[in-house]
């Protein structure tokens, strides 16, 4: 495997605590994205991204700073995979809106992006995230649905794997 990062953006710490997972389960290492840098793009052919979602399917505050990071940076040939935390009860007009917003920033950059997943066993009205009838990565609702993060987590890291 080449050399991946997970980067998350977390206000309350559920979105730092799956990026960990995900991490553990990859043997990457895992950061805030308070501290990437443009070094850390270029460093790693792996970036796994992750936010929780704001307001009206908003990215998690530090992801703007991030975001300028990752359009100042030489991303093609690189290899993004998308995760993203959501409430699908209370806000299932804008689901993981804010892994819709990473998505935007990064899709014409050159990287391919990767780990797509159907929306088949959600319930949610509407999200930014789904393109083609997907979401654009992971997506995770930890607030309602707990109890299926774990096998999520586990079965998007190994449809991952043979493309890291």
């Amino acid at each position: 495997m080449n050399k991946t990062v997970v980067v998350y953006g977390s206000s309350t710490g559920t979105c730092e605590a799956i990026a960990e997972k995900i991490a553990s389960r990859l043997g990457a290492e895992c950061l805030n994205v308070q501290d990437m840098t443009a070094g850390t793009v270029a460093d790693n052919q792996n970036l796994i991204l992750g936010t929780s979602t704001w307001g009206a399917g908003e990215l998690q505050d530090d992801w703007y700073d991030g975001v300028n990071v990752l359009k100042s940076s030489d991303l093609s040939g690189k290899v993004i995979a998308l995760f993203g935390c959501g409430d699908a009860e209370s806000y299932g007009d804008t689901f993981v809106g804010g892994m819709g917003e990473l998505y935007d920033a990064v899709k014409e950059s050159g990287a391919r992006i990767i780990g797509q997943v159907p929306v088949d066993g959600y319930t949610f009205d509407d999200s930014t995230a789904v393109v083609d009838g997907q979401f654009v990565g992971l997506a995770l609702d930890d607030v309602n649905e707990d109890d299926k993060t774990d096998g999520r987590i586990d079965a998007w890291v190994a449809a991952l794997s043979p493309n890291l």
